[in-house]
């Protein structure tokens, strides 16, 4: 028979989740896959626990890698599509889990629509243990439903252009054509890999969207999407603006994205962005760093005046060496902090 599934799963001192990640694909009730595990040079036992399960089930194969860290993630990730003899390829991060039905129901969907090139759907956040669940990520528009399968090819890109709507731990590509394209991307600064894949893959074919969850991402604040938020927006914003221009040549795709929409939407996604970093950076005791993310939140350019004033709040609350996880509490808001 041959393989069907190749997972890939970049790890970096994620000893605290490694063995329930893994397991979530262990109980997974479609059997034909296999499992790379890309250890970026973790200090901690992630090699040590990943190799035992590695050497109880011949599936699963841990690679040591020496540390080249997020800024090259794209190359631990590649590496793995050179190992790989799956027709499709899912990604597994280290510390995320899935829903024990996520490949079947992908492989049945893509199986039967040969014109999708990656099957997706929604995640629900939870926190560190997760005791708590935050919310079904994207929160979605009524309106977003209809660009989500991206078809006419290229639609999603209304939506790509400006935010990344498909959780990476929720998607099944065809390996033929992340070849294509060069497998995985990255550049721009960014520590991510999945938004320049998709803004890519979205030129290719349709999407296959499920609304039903199939994974849990876990929200903690050593995660780089907490502790690089504005370099990861300034570099999203460079991502688009290239990509629109060069996607743009191809008169077929479906997108109706200017370049002054993106500038006027990443100017107030920055805002936040700082505003948000510097949350983060307070749980971390990093008192001074956050002040400087909240004033560049209050005097950015902009109206978004909610976040401004989150800022403002923030910043007071540095100088007395608090965090801002009580006053969410008391909000009845999630805290970030557990």
């Amino acid at each position: 028979m041959d393989l069907v599934v190749s997972i890939i799963t970049p790890a970096y001192n994620h000893a605290a989740f490694i063995a329930e990640c893994i397991q979530s694909a262990l109980d997974q009730d479609f059997e034909n896959w296999e499992m790379f595990i890309v250890n970026d040079g973790s200090t901690d036992e992630t090699a040590l626990i990943a190799g035992k399960f590695a050497a109880a089930d011949p599936r699963i194969k841990v690679f040591n890698r020496e540390n080249i860290g997020i800024f090259r993630l794209a190359e631990n990730y590649n590496f793995a599509i050179q190992q790989a003899q799956g027709k499709y390829i899912a990604i597994l991060e280290g510390d995320d889990i899935w829903e024990k039905d996520k490949l079947s129901r992908q492989v049945k969907a893509l199986d039967q629509r040969p014109e999708s090139v990656l099957a997706w759907s929604p995640a629900i956040q939870v926190n560190i243990d997760q005791s708590l669940s935050f919310q079904v990520s994207p929160a979605t528009k009524p309106e977003d439903y209809k660009l989500f399968e991206n078809n006419p090819v290229g639609n999603i890109l209304n939506i790509l252009f400006f935010r990344n709507c498909i959780p990476a731990l929720t998607s099944l590509i065809r390996k033929d054509v992340l070849v294509k394209i060069g497998g995985f991307q990255q550049g721009y600064g960014l520590p991510l890999v999945d938004l320049p894949t998709w803004q890519l893959l979205a030129a290719q074919g349709t999407f296959h969207f499920d609304p039903e969850p199939t994974g849990r991402w876990r929200v903690y604040p050593g995660q780089t999407t907490k502790t690089h938020l504005v370099r990861i927006f300034s570099g999203c914003y460079a991502l688009s603006v290239h990509n629109l221009k060069e996607l743009s040549k191809n008169k077929s795709l479906s997108f109706t994205v200017k370049e002054k929409d993106i500038t006027s939407h990443f100017d107030k996604v920055m805002i936040m962005a700082y505003s948000r970093e510097g949350r983060y950076l307070l749980i971390k005791k990093e008192y001074k760093e956050a002040r400087i993310n909240y004033r560049k939140a209050i005097t950015a350019r902009g109206g978004e005046y909610v976040w401004k004033l989150r800022a403002l709040v923030g910043l007071m609350l540095s100088f007395l060496h608090l965090d801002v996880e009580w006053l969410a509490r008391l909000l009845k808001r999630p805290s970030y902090k557990n």
